[in-house]
This record gives C-alpha cells, sequence and structure tokens, in this order.
C-alpha cells in the first residue's frame, strides 16, 4: 500500500518528461520480471508479467505519442512501441529468453536517449505547457505501481 501511494505521489509531482521515464522504468521492471518467472517455469506469473509490459508500452509510451507534432519520429516510435508488443507477445508464447532480452535491449536504448534529452542545458529545453489537470497521470500512477 505504501509503494502505491508513493508511486501516485511521484507521477502527480513529475514532469511530463519524468512521466515517460517512469513508463520506460516499469517496461524494464515488467520485462526482468517476466525474464525471472519464465526461468523459473512460472507461467502464469511470466504471461501478468508480459501483460504488464504491454500494457506499459501500448497504453503509456504510445499513447502519449503526438503524432501530429512529432511527425516522423513519433510516427517511427510509434512503430518501435508496436515491434515491442509484438515481441513480447511472441515471447510468451514460445518462452524466449532472447526475445525477452532483446526487448530490455530496445527498451533501455530508448530510455537512454530520452534521459539524454533532459540532460540538454536549460536554455534548449522549451517551457512546458500549464495544464490545471493532467488526465494521463491517474492512468500513468496505474501503470508503474509495483
Amino acid at each position: 500500500a505504501y509503494a502505491r501511494v508513493g508511486v501516485e505521489t511521484g507521477v502527480m509531482a513529475a514532469s511530463p518528461h519524468n512521466l515517460i521515464t517512469m513508463l520506460f522504468d516499469g517496461a524494464l521492471i515488467a520485462v526482468a520480471s517476466a525474464h525471472q518467472h519464465m526461468k523459473a517455469g512460472h507461467i502464469q506469473d511470466k504471461g501478468l508479467a508480459i501483460s504488464r509490459a504491454i500494457m506499459i508500452i501500448n497504453d503509456g509510451l504510445r499513447a502519449s505519442l503526438d503524432k501530429k507534432a512529432g511527425g516522423e519520429i513519433a510516427q517511427n516510435l510509434d512503430a518501435l512501441y508496436a515491434y515491442l508488443g509484438n515481441r513480447l507477445l511472441e515471447a510468451n508464447l514460445r518462452n524466449q529468453l532472447d526475445t525477452l532480452d532483446e526487448v530490455t535491449r530496445l527498451l533501455k536504448e530508448l530510455k537512454g536517449a530520452w534521459d539524454a534529452i533532459d540532460a540538454r542545458p536549460a536554455d534548449e529545453i522549451p517551457p512546458p505547457k500549464t495544464q490545471a489537470y493532467d488526465p494521463l497521470a491517474p492512468r500513468v500512477s496505474n501503470l508503474v505501481k509495483a
């Protein structure tokens, strides 16, 4: 219960950039959990962890893309997220640890690139759009909770 409160508090206080970071972290944790369960032969837990990773990718990362403003980059990310979801389904059906490793590697590369964006000097980062209520925030907390 305390972990959930901590995640919800973190989500509500997080910048849009940090929300995406939290989604990447949640997806990586879910894939790592699936990897452990697959190795141990825990079929149900493996399936739940993979489902969680797919949900984070589809309902979090893909849903957050602004395809109009993001142009070709957003379209390419959308295709990559779809690929990751398909690979996770394949890993689940065929019990392929190497496929989970591939998904982990790609998520880490994407997260590294995302983290590098935040490392830009403050004068290069556009000011955030202010919004009284972020309808994605409650959904994000559900996606990244432990």
